[in-house]
């Protein structure tokens, strides 16, 4: 009995994340020694691993490859399973928003800091979607913005900016 792909766009996706996965699980910890045996030299060095109290250079990506190639075995399976769409239309509005407001973050954070860039970042990103609503996307970046400071300038104490250059007494310190 063969498997119907009832979603294209799942199943390829899916596909995408595996290999995607994969690609940086084998970078990231090299080749195996069987692979390496077959061929007769080291293909791929790799990083070395370490654990989760001392995490060593491969281990973020091996772990978000892992990651992904659970999710795209989801996705896979889900193709298989459930019924998508009839005919993939892509959408470049979201795409092109998503991009700009990529761009306006890093362009801005500098200059105007955390907040400023945060807040831009969502509007401009949520303005990409096919429903645009003022009050929701003012809750999620302040909600966005209250979190990102307590995580990574509190938290992780990096060194954002967190108000703009212009105002010497940032309250939020």
């Amino acid at each position: 009995m063969a498997m119907k792909i009832k979603s294209q766009q799942d199943f390829w996706a899916g596909l995408m994340f595996i290999a995607f996965g994969l690609f940086f699980v084998v970078f990231s910890i090299g080749t195996p020694d069987f692979l390496d045996s077959i061929l007769g030299t080291k293909l791929i060095h790799g990083y070395q691993m370490g654990s989760a109290v001392r995490m060593g250079p491969a281990y973020f990506p091996v772990m978000l490859g892992g990651l992904l190639v659970v999710l795209g075995a989801i996705v896979l399976v889900d193709s298989l399973v459930e019924t998508g769409p009839d005919v993939a239309t892509f959408h470049f509005r979201p795409l092109i928003f998503i991009g700009i407001s990529s761009l306006a973050f890093a362009y801005l954070l500098k200059p105007l800091g955390l907040v400023i860039a945060s807040i831009a970042l969502v509007f401009i990103s949520a303005y990409g979607g096919h429903e645009f609503k003022w009050k929701e996307v003012a809750i999620l970046s302040a909600v966005l913005v209250v979190g990102s400071v307590l995580v990574f300038v509190k938290g992780l104490l990096l060194p954002f900016p967190i108000c703009p250059d212009f105002i010497n007494n940032c309250p939020i310190r």
